[in-house]
């Protein structure tokens, strides 16, 4: 009897083994991670936008988890989407533009790699934003196809496509080779809705698929418009590429109106890519096995302030969308939003709770699973947030943000310049409490925290 047994159970591993995956890796999740460039936290309409429209995106949040309070540590591409491969803080991984490459440790410990030793088959399409030391990216990826600008390609057939379509195109092939009984792990990142930079005509150009959208809409001030919050800042703000990019965005009302416009376009064309690959995964009939991660990069200042561009530690630069839709999560859960903070650090231990691996120790974020399931464990209540790329025009700074103040030191200056918010009464950060007597008590601790941050999560900066 435990021969007749055993018999049926060696023939089922054997086949498996043929095929080069085990039952348990049969069983194991898919991933489509979709990252968009500068998009604001509240730049879809699952988030109230009184224009934006995005029914995709919209279905994927009733589908899945929303992340009210998500931000990146570092509010500029390179070092966040640094942060989202490795889990770890800016200066930690140490990694921005005019760096050396991702390490090898690096590239190492990061979740594609370690997916892909667990048998999964690991893509990456579109921008991608890290360069990674000689010969590491094919640990990490299968497949890695960097799609940069011009936006608009003309193909040899003649046509004209944008490359987040293209980027599109490519992942409906990944998903054509896909082997039937491997796991997968792809990332499309879509260079939109970040500016077409070097061009001051056509600064926004988006996909064929959404031509003629808005163009009846009227589009409003930014908030904070007047130019009393733009003198308000000091004067190293006043000077730095956020300046200098708001003259080349919006220091006309016309100028204002069609790049808002155009911004909101290529967002709605990202949806409409977004709908291709959905319906994709239908159609080969992975929905109910793939786990889908939405969020964006960074966020980015559309007038506010007088500003342009992100880099600073205001929050139209640091917070961003974040849904994450598994399809095997409670069906209680689908539709749901969190109030927790959720960072782009977190990525990555998420990812790998998934999928049943170890996190590293050298992790920072926290896996966001819990959340998703509807659990609720004791959370963080702050986080280290920091930009500490050398740049002449983009100053450096570093500070803290927590459930009710925000803190920031430009670090640079001579003196060190602070700037101290209470959300609470002042949600749009207009006034700078640092000087402020009542405050003394807040600005000493949040600057304690903030080195307590520092300490625990890659010490002193060193450029």
């Amino acid at each position: 009897m435990r021969n007749a047994l055993l018999i049926p159970l060696a023939l089922t591993f054997f086949a498996a083994s043929c095929l080069g995956v085990t039952r348990a890796q049969s069983s194991r999740p898919n991933f489509l991670f979709i990252l968009t460039d500068d998009q604001r936290f509240d730049a879809v309409g699952y988030a109230g936008h009184p224009i934006v429209k995005t029914p995709n995106i919209d279905k994927l949040a009733q589908r899945g988890v929303r992340f009210l309070n998500s931000f990146v540590t570092t509010p500029i591409c390179a070092a966040s989407r640094a942060s989202i491969l490795s889990g770890r803080y800016e200066r930690a991984h140490k990694y921005t533009f005019g760096t050396p490459p991702f390490s090898e440790s690096l590239c190492a410990s990061s979740y594609p790699a370690m997916l892909r030793q667990d048998g999964y088959r690991t893509g990456l399409i579109g921008k991608v934003g890290v360069s990674f030391a000689q010969g590491q990216s094919a640990k990490m990826f299968d497949l890695l196809s960097g799609i940069g600008y011009p936006y608009l390609r003309k193909l040899p057939s003649g046509e004209v496509r944008h490359i987040d379509q293209i980027a599109t195109d490519q992942a409906i092939e990944f998903l054509d080779s896909q082997p039937a009984q491997q796991p997968f792990s792809l990332s499309v990142c879509f260079n939109s809705p970040h500016a077409q930079d070097g061009e001051f005509e056509n600064l926004y150009p988006s996909p064929a698929t959404v031509n003629g959208m808005y163009e009846d809409v009227v589009i409003p001030q930014p908030p904070l418009v007047d130019p009393l919050f733009f003198r308000a800042q000091p004067e190293f703000l006043q000077t730095s590429m956020n300046r200098i990019r708001w003259f080349w965005q919006f220091d006309t009302a016309e100028k204002y109106t069609k790049n808002v416009r155009d911004n909101y376009r290529m967002i709605s064309g990202i949806d409409f890519e977004i709908g291709r690959l959905m319906a994709e995964l239908e159609r080969k009939n992975l929905l109910s096995n793939t786990v889908v991660v939405f969020m964006s990069d960074n966020g980015y200042f559309l007038g506010e302030r007088g500003l342009s561009g992100k880099w600073v530690h205001y929050e139209e630069s640091l917070r961003i969308p974040l849904l994450i839709a598994d399809p095997r999560a409670p069906k209680r859960r689908h539709g749901q939003s969190v109030k927790a903070m959720a960072l782009n650090i977190d990525i990555a231990p998420t990812v790998l709770e998934l999928v049943g691996l170890d996190v590293p120790a050298s992790y920072q974020g926290r896996s966001l699973v819990p959340h998703v399931s509807g659990k609720a464990p004791r959370w963080r209540r702050d986080f280290l947030c920091e930009h500490l790329m050398v740049e002449p025009k983009i100053p450096q700074w570093e500070g803290v943000r927590d459930e009710r103040y925000v803190f920031a030191r430009y670090f640079t200056q001579k003196p060190p310049y602070e700037f101290l918010h209470d959300l609470k009464k002042d949600p749009r950060e207009t006034v700078n409490l640092v000087a402020d007597k009542a405050y003394a008590s807040v600005l000493s601790r949040m600057r304690r925290r903030m080195n307590e941050l520092k300490s625990a999560n890659g010490g002193n900066f060193s450029p």
